[in-house]
């Protein structure tokens, strides 16, 4: 007969896989995916830290309150270490997904200040795989293509004139993301999105997400069959008498 193990008091609580890492191990996930980047990473913060602790320490054997200073100069040198350390991951970050699909729509999904991304593409072109992310805030809709400019393009406007169609009175923002001239690089995405004018409240953005919502995507609207207008359907009255 087995017996289970006694609870001590100083005996360790098994860990739980779907427990999310704390502040310290997502600090540490951060420095080394930026030091594997940029192996330059470790003396750059450094130096931001030291520089910041000297001209505190400077500045208060000029102006008096040495030890102040000091420890002033050290906190600023780590809030300067933390930005730096933030941007440097947000490179690393890019430069592992580049190339991947649905890049895009990774780097989209970090737009936070008021936005809600749908999870998934809202339209992937099922030969050349473009694809069509989509985000909701007080910008109102935006819809990122992920392709060649030319062609994906077309899916683009597609779905802009679908939207524009079911929210005629919401403002539906269109950018292409890539490399090639007129689309936008994967950094430069979260500020282009940024710097749109707000013309919904946080109600409304609610009120445009659920009616995106209740219409779904293209991925759960059921395929229409080939050969068949959905405007020119008539139905069959005789199979409908039974005949």
């Amino acid at each position: 007969m087995n017996e289970e193990p006694r609870k001590g008091l100083f005996r360790r609580k098994p860990k739980d896989p779907n427990k999310k890492p704390g502040r310290l191990a997502q600090m540490r996930q951060v420095y080394e995916l930026s030091a594997k980047h940029n192996k330059a990473t470790p003396w750059l913060l450094a130096a931001a830290v030291l520089g910041c602790t000297i001209i505190g320490l400077g500045a208060g054997y000029v102006f008096g309150g040495m030890i102040f200073t000091t420890i002033l100069g050290f906190m600023v040198g780590l809030l300067l270490g933390m930005f730096m350390l933030g941007r440097f991951a947000e490179t690393a970050a890019f430069a592992q997904m580049d190339g991947q699909p649905g890049a895009f729509g990774a780097v989209l999904n970090t737009a936070r200040r008021g936005y809600l991304m749908d999870e998934k593409p809202i339209a992937v072109d099922p030969k050349s795989r473009d694809l069509v992310f989509r985000s909701t805030g007080r910008a109102g809709v935006v819809l990122l293509s992920e392709g060649p400019k030319a062609r994906s393009a077309k899916l683009l406007a597609k779905e802009k004139k679908r939207h524009e169609r079911i929210l005629p009175n919401v403002p539906v923002h269109t950018f292409q993301g890539g490399k090639e001239e007129g689309q936008l690089a994967m950094k430069r995405v979260v500020p282009a999105v940024q710097k749109l004018p707000r013309k919904l409240n946080r109600a409304e953005v609610l009120a445009v997400r659920n009616r995106l919502a209740a219409l779904g995507t293209q991925g759960s609207r059921p395929p229409i069959p080939k050969g068949i207008d959905p405007n020119k359907a008539r139905p069959n009255h005789k199979a409908m008498r039974g005949r």
